[in-house]
């Protein structure tokens, strides 16, 4: 089972706040833990939404709406993709999250990830080839 691990926004992530070198000691020996236990498949940091851009469709048609974005408890800091046996492992691991990140105020968000399998027989076989040719291709361009 994978999950995504979700790091929400706070004031200081969303105003560019660099993390100093007791935290970022403390996320490298949470992260080193997860990838030696083989668990860990990804993490990143994401830089705040001043930065970035959402693109909203209405009737079909896309408008760009440039950051920052103001209400930060529906934002995202950072990410980490994580494959366990079970959602109580996966849960067992965000309560491992160092405790100092955000002065220990900080909120998490567990969401699984779809597999292939949990599509059913909508998931046709030529689809399921479609998309590990995908997948293929999109490590290769890593």
């Amino acid at each position: 089972m994978r999950f995504m691990i979700i790091r929400r926004a706070d004031k200081d992530t969303e105003a560019g706040v660099l993390p100093d070198e007791k935290l970022l000691a403390a996320m490298t020996a949470y992260n080193e833990e997860m990838v030696k236990a083989g668990v860990m498949l990804q993490g990143e940091g994401l830089q705040p939404t001043s930065k970035g851009a959402r693109v909203k469709f209405t009737n079909g048609k896309p408008a760009i709406i440039d950051g920052p974005f103001t209400e930060t408890k529906e934002l995202i800091a950072g990410f980490s993709i994580i494959q366990v046996k079970s959602r109580e492992e996966a849960l067992e691991w965000l309560k491992r999250w160092p405790a100092i990140d955000g002065g220990g105020n900080v909120e998490l968000e567990l969401r699984q990830i779809f597999e292939a399998e949990d599509f059913g027989a909508e998931f046709t076989p030529e689809l399921r080839a479609q998309e590990e040719r995908m997948r293929e291709l999109a490590a290769k361009n890593r």
